[in-house]
């Protein structure tokens, strides 16, 4: 069972970014990603049609044997993640939401933390309610953020008008005391590097800017090696599956992954 491979789900390419670092940490690890290109954005869904797709998704998986899923997009992590978890009680869920939340914990000391992040992911407050059941006292600031993703998926990065965006959102007043950073989309690791050249060019302290990814993937390889579930796999298989595939993908893809991936079409029925 240990060999048998993780499924990884995102609405579209940016939980590559997750992927990529799960990989990265777990190289013998087997993957199945699967995109959920044809209903993207789900940061403007409903919460009930977001579960249906999940729902789709997670059967498609299971399908194929993965001895664990990782929901990789914060949206249908706040949204669909305790559904999940009460419906599909044989599973092993992770999600992309407790592990940032966990390192903005370790890491802040003035208790002031700020969170991008989708409309739907903002709006339903996730990141705010697990911080404050964890540090009643601590200050969140959420702000929306929805011009990002497209901007992202166009690979409008590191250049004027990425700047300018980025700069719009976070010169935010409420920004201004942090000293922790969450970047509440697995998008936003691209412009990571941007966000902190922000932060050090117009804040008056440091800001520790967590990347979800990677927090998601120390995770995963944590709860791995304390239960004897690492893989030995020599030659682990790397599957990448979209809802809907066209050319302007592929090399977007290949952006969130860091390298040249094959991708599969797979059609959904909704």
């Amino acid at each position: 069972m240990n060999n048998l491979p993780i499924g990884i789900f995102d609405s579209g390419i940016g939980g590559l970014t997750v992927a990529k670092a799960v990989h990265d940490l777990l190289p013998n690890e087997s993957l199945i990603y699967f995109g959920d290109t044809a209903h993207l954005p789900y940061g403007d869904k409903s919460p009930d049609l977001l579960k249906k797709y999940v729902i789709e998704i997670v059967d498609f998986l299971l399908q194929r044997q993965v001895k664990a899923i990782i929901i990789a997009c914060n949206t249908a992590s706040a949204v669909a993640y305790e559904y999940l978890k009460q419906n599909y009680l044989e599973v092993l869920f992770f999600e992309v939401i407790q592990p940032a939340v966990q390192e903005a914990l370790k890491y802040t000391k003035n208790q002031r933390i700020g969170v991008i992040g989708t409309k739907t992911t903002i709006y339903s407050h996730v990141y705010l309610k697990k911080i404050l059941d964890n540090l009643p006292s601590a200050f969140v600031v959420e702000k929306a953020t929805p011009l990002l993703v497209p901007m992202i998926e166009e690979g409008w990065i590191h250049d004027k008008l990425s700047k300018e965006i980025i700069e719009a959102y976070l010169s935010d007043t409420g920004f201004t005391h942090i000293d922790t950073f969450i970047l509440g989309c697995t998008h936003y690791p691209l412009i990571r590097s941007e966000v902190e050249q922000y932060f050090e060019k117009n804040s008056l302290q440091k800001i520790y800017v967590i990347d979800s990814s990677i927090a998601l993937a120390k995770q995963v390889h944590e709860y791995f090696t304390l239960n004897n579930l690492l893989s030995n796999n020599v030659q682990p298989t790397l599957q990448f599956f979209l809802s809907d595939l066209t050319p302007s993908f592929q090399e977007t893809a290949n952006l969130f992954f860091g390298e040249n991936i094959n991708l599969e079409k797979w059609q959904s029925p909704l």
